[in-house]
């Protein structure tokens, strides 16, 4: 059930905007007078600083991503995600309107990580693409990595299998996700095949749809039994038996930053290419 606008029911906490800081206050002596040092201009250290409204967002995401990885999106409430983040419920309905829109916020920034890195294209249109063996690497290390993130693992593995119903506030994310991630993967494929010289009979989409599903299994498999399904392992074994692999083969990396509370990294996995 969707939670809508709230009443008024406590303090909001509401964003912090520098610019409006001073706005509307009159001068003591009624007339307005010019700082003889010109316009403020903020420091560099100011402009990465996160404002008290963007550190309550995150705040906030941290929570719903830990609530939601532990229970699905049905059975928690925004009254659960604000009580868990330290906020009134009207407090987070100030940053967001309703759960469903909390959600795709939480499921976008999950992705922007992997995504700068993984598939510029997508994340950044025009930016140039590293070389096939590198985006190999790096797809192989998010796979690596998720191995220390079951939190957002298991998010992704819960809301993508409640979002196949198409009434599901995700369903329409999901389904645009897949169509992207295919597309991606089926380019790489096809620019791996170059790479190692011989494309063959392999259909770069059936590939890619077949590396997803595979990650997507391996990954149910992980959760249901952590160590059983080496996954890292079986994605590269599975490359290898196409002969994909460029000669030196990648080694695994770590992949983009980031920790189990998504907001400490501003993001999002190959749980994009996580399932």
């Amino acid at each position: 059930m969707q939670e809508g606008a709230a009443l008024s029911e406590g303090p909001v906490d509401a964003p912090y905007h520098p610019a409006e800081a001073g706005a509307h206050r009159p001068s003591k002596t009624g007339t307005h007078r010019p700082s003889k040092t010109g316009t403020h201009r903020p420091s560099k250290s100011d402009a990465h600083r996160p404002s008290k409204g963007e550190r309550t967002r995150a705040r906030i995401l941290d929570s719903a991503t830990e609530l939601f990885s532990r229970s699905g999106f049905h059975a928690v409430s925004l009254r659960d995600i604000a009580a868990h983040a330290g906020l009134t419920h009207a407090g987070l309905l100030h940053h967001f309107p309703g759960k469903e829109s909390l959600l795709i916020e939480v499921l976008e920034r999950r992705d922007r990580i992997d995504a700068r890195e993984l598939f510029p294209g997508i994340a950044r249109p025009g930016a140039p693409v590293p070389p096939p063996a590198e985006r190999l690497r790096l797809l192989i290390g998010v796979v690596a990595r998720n191995t220390r993130t079951p939190g957002l693992v298991a998010l992704y593995a819960k809301l993508s299998a409640e979002a196949t119903d198409p009434a599901h506030p995700a369903h329409r994310y999901f389904t645009r996700r897949y169509r992207l991630l295919r597309a991606e993967l089926s380019d790489l494929v096809r620019a791996l095949q170059d790479e190692v010289g011989h494309p063959g009979d392999l259909d770069p989409a059936v590939v890619a749809g077949q590396l997803l599903a595979l990650m997507d299994g391996l990954q149910t498999q992980w959760l249901l039994e952590p160590g059983a399904a080496p996954m890292e392992e079986l994605v590269r074994d599975f490359l290898d038996r196409l002969g994909l692999l460029p000669a030196d083969g990648p080694e695994g990396s770590d992949g983009p930053e980031e920790t189990d509370r998504s907001g400490e990294a501003d993001g999002a996995g190959a749980a994009g290419v996580s399932g």
